[in-house]
């Protein structure tokens, strides 16, 4: 099969290279895939989970890509729940070879139906940010009707889920980013827009529910914003300083059927659009992961035409 992978840490996704891979085999409980689209973050060339194994061993070269959408094309011993010829899409082992490759061997548990009326581009684009937004939001955050929500990095993949999630539970939603993202914020269901380069964020006050993609500095602003009770979730690693009032949590997004399919429902019924930039073959990968511009929104690759 063509596969993409990575063997050079420091060499990032210019570092990338498509190769011929033998198919991988189903392990118990395990499906193969074979995949459609795929999605991918850039971030994943920083996670250790890529180039290690959970025994800290070298697990290079290793295929990158953790979303997918596709058809079940063999069952492991075991496996239940999921038949040959069925349309899935899901979230990927992060200490397994992915899903930038024309097969996968992936955990049953790990992927939902995909409904017939949803393209697979539209479903490989689902899993990361989808799963983020709502975990974050209802797991993590809490979040209830009426309170109010500040989303970092408004315009993004993850930011964008955000916003319509919680906007769709009934909360007030502030979102941030650059001037050149007003209008795409708004248009994702933001109340209000913050210009993190010349607007104060200090001064839009007490928020119930911080929701940081970006960290540092902003991460820190943001802690002093976090109303008593309320809650700073981050998806960048540890919050560096703790909210006075509020708590933190930073977490990694974790599989969920249940989720998944609540959320390609959403999908289903128009009360949730996905946020695609651009939309690659396999064999443009590359290319498309190293662009002399960068895409807004998520990049998918469609592995099959």
């Amino acid at each position: 099969m063509k596969a993409i992978i990575v063997t050079d840490r420091s060499a990032g996704t210019a570092g990338m290279k498509l190769v011929e891979r033998s198919k991988p085999k189903a392990a118990i409980n395990d499906v193969i895939v074979q995949i459609y689209a795929s999605g991918f973050v850039s971030t994943e060339l920083e996670w250790p989970s890529t180039w290690a194994d959970r025994a800290d061993g070298n697990r290079t070269p290793s295929i990158p890509g953790h979303e997918l959408a596709g058809v079940v094309s063999a069952l492991g011993y075991g496996t239940t729940g999921l038949s040959v010829g069925q349309r899935v899409f899901g979230l990927a082992d992060w200490y397994r070879d992915g899903t930038l490759a024309e097969y996968v061997a992936i955990e049953a548990r790990n992927l939902a139906p995909l409904p017939g009326d949803v393209d697979f581009t539209v479903g490989a684009s689902l899993p990361i940010s989808g799963l983020t937004a709502w975990q974050g939001l209802f797991q993590h955050g809490r979040l209830q009707a009426g309170q109010s929500v500040l989303a970092h990095g408004a315009a993004g993949a993850v930011g964008t889920m955000v916003t319509q999630l919680a906007r769709e539970a009934g909360a007030y939603v502030i979102g941030t980013g650059r001037a050149a993202d007003r209008q795409k914020v708004i248009d994702f269901g933001a109340h209000e827009f913050i210009d993190l380069e010349k607007d104060a964020l200090e001064d839009i006050g007490k928020v119930d529910l911080v929701f940081d993609v970006i960290g540092g500095d902003v991460q820190k602003r943001s802690a002093a914003l976090v109303k008593a009770g309320g809650t700073l979730v981050s998806v960048v690693g540890p919050v560096e300083l703790q909210p006075t009032y509020g708590s933190a949590v930073d977490f990694v997004v974790e599989a969920d059927r249940a989720q998944l399919g609540g959320i390609v429902q959403r999908v289903r019924e128009g009360r949730l659009r996905t946020n695609i930039g651009n939309i690659a073959t396999l064999d443009d990968a590359v290319a498309a992961f190293n662009p002399t511009k960068k895409a807004k929104g998520k990049t998918i690759i469609r592995v099959r035409p």
